[in-house]
Formats: structure tokens, sequence, C-alpha cells
């Protein structure tokens, strides 16, 4: 009898639902769930900049020298400065000091609070990567924010654990991956949070084999500034307003991830050409509720 398994976990600073459709036993569903959830646990462990402990902020301890990582980071950080040099800089991983002095530097289980010695005047150009060796080189002090791909990633490489499942749902605190169909034989409904109700719907999509990932002003605020979210553009320092939601689909959440970041950062109009020019789907809601559509969604 096809059944409906969910698991979920506390990890990344969000609560991660793995949900699948199965007809297979406990014992045979339980040990690839967890697996699924190891992606995230890895990835965690390499990409955090809240723990001194992790890879990432161990590798960044070294300037001027190359530094052997792992595919766990290599290839997020990889993306990410694809990213910011396609988008020209508004997208910019090395945004973590200024990041930390807005106050987004508090550990979501230890409460320890992140501060470096680094610099906030820096670019994606002062980091190196290697493709041969796998080394990452920093020309200066920095800290590397890889809050905009990492989740996706993990999401992505879980999504590859469960692909045995007639259909499943990785959830990672709104950003998410369906894939196959859900209990009925149907494409899964995903349902947009209203930006001002956190408890409401104010759109809804039927996807399949895709991501959908959303950004948003509304989500973290920063204790320093109010007129500070956690999305900021790293030329100006402030954080966009035209759009109060981002939600992005696309093959994988990586991608979805990322760019529903950068078509924050851009604004509606940028935003739509970005996302046409890419073939992707979006749903845009404006600081006044408009909701817009865009790529045939």
């Amino acid at each position: 009898m096809v059944q409906i398994v969910k698991k979920s976990k506390l990890m990344m600073d969000t609560v991660i639902e793995i949900k699948v459709v199965t007809s297979r036993s406990p014992l045979d569903i339980e040990p690839v769930i967890e697996q699924a959830f190891n992606a995230f646990r890895k990835v965690e462990q390499a990409c955090s900049r809240f723990t001194p402990e992790s890879e990432l902020m161990k590798a960044c301890q070294q300037i001027r020298t190359p530094v052997p990582i792992s595919s766990w980071l290599f290839q997020p950080l990889k993306f990410a400065l694809e990213m910011a040099e396609w988008t020209q800089g508004i997208f910019d991983p090395t945004i973590g000091k200024t990041l930390e002095m807005y106050g987004f530097n508090q550990h979501y289980l230890t409460k320890e609070i992140a501060s470096s010695l680094a610099v906030d005047d820096t670019s994606y150009r002062d980091v190196i990567l290697n493709d041969h060796d796998r080394t990452m080189t920093l020309n200066r002090p920095l800290v590397i924010d890889l809050g905009a791909v990492a989740k996706g990633f993990a999401i992505d490489l879980a999504a590859q654990v469960l692909t045995s499942f007639q259909g499943f749902v990785i959830n990672a605190g709104g950003d998410l991956y369906a894939g196959g169909l859900d209990e009925t034989g149907h494409a899964w409904q995903i349902g947009i949070q209203h930006p001002e109700q956190a408890n409401h719907i104010i759109d809804s999509i039927h996807v399949t084999n895709e991501a959908v990932c959303t950004s948003g002003s509304y989500v973290r605020r920063s204790k320093v500034r109010e007129d500070i979210h956690h999305i900021i553009n790293p030329i100006s320092k402030q954080s966009p307003h035209e759009l109060t939601s981002c939600s992005i689909v696309a093959p994988y959440a990586m991608m979805a991830d990322v760019c529903s970041t950068v078509v924050c950062l851009y604004g509606l109009e940028q935003g739509k050409r970005m996302i046409n020019d890419m073939e992707l789907k979006g749903i845009l809601i404006t600081s006044n509720l408009h909701v817009e559509r865009v790529g045939g969604i």
C-alpha cells in the first residue's frame, strides 16, 4: 500500500523535512532517508561561517596560501563565484563581514557570536579557486558567506539519494525540491507563503522534478539596523526593498536558491529579464503585495 513517510531534523538553521511516497517497508526506507539527511550534515560542516571548526572557516585562516578543500565546499563555492562574475558582483559571497556587522553572526544552536578580523571592502575576485588541485587561495582576510547556495546544494545532494522513491519532497525551511509525483499520482502542489501573514498562502504552483526556492525581505531582519534584512547589496551595503518575496522554479535547488537572492537584489524589471533569459520560472511579490508570475508559470 502506498503511504507517505515524513522525517524532520533541525539543521542549517532551519527544519529539514523529508517526505517520501512509497510502498516499501520502514526497514528499507529509514536508512535511505538518513543518508539524505547526512548530505545536509556534510554540507553544513563544510560551509558554515558560524563556527570556527567548519572547513570553510579553517581554510579562511590562511591568506595567500593554496588550501586543499573538499568537494562539499568546492562545488558550492565555485558556483557562488561563477554567479558573482556573471552578475558583475551584485551577488558576492565575500559579503560575510558585512553580514557580521549587521548582526547576522549568531550560531542557531550554540548562540555563540562569530566575529572576525576581516575587512568588508572585499570582492569575489579576492578568492581564487584552482580546478586542477581543488585549492582555494584568499588574497585578503575575508569572510565567505555561502548562505545563498549551500542549502540548495545540500537539497540537490539529498534529492539524488531519494530518486528510488516514486515521489518525495525535501523542504528546507521553504526551499525545496519535489521529485516524482504525490500519493495521488499528480504533480506536487507547492504553496507560496504570504510575506506578511506567516500562516497564509498567497499563491501556489504545481511542480515535479523541480526545485522551488524563496528569498524574502521578511525572513531575517537586522537587530542593528531597522531597514536592513539578510539580503544585502555588496556594493551599497543596503538591503533592497522593491520585492518582498522572490520564488524561483529551476531544475536544481542550488540554481533556484542563488537566483532567488539575485532577483531580490535586482528588483522587479531586471529580475524578470533575468528569469526569462535563463528560461526559469518565478513568482515575484512586490512590497505592495502585487503578485507577478514570470516565465509562463
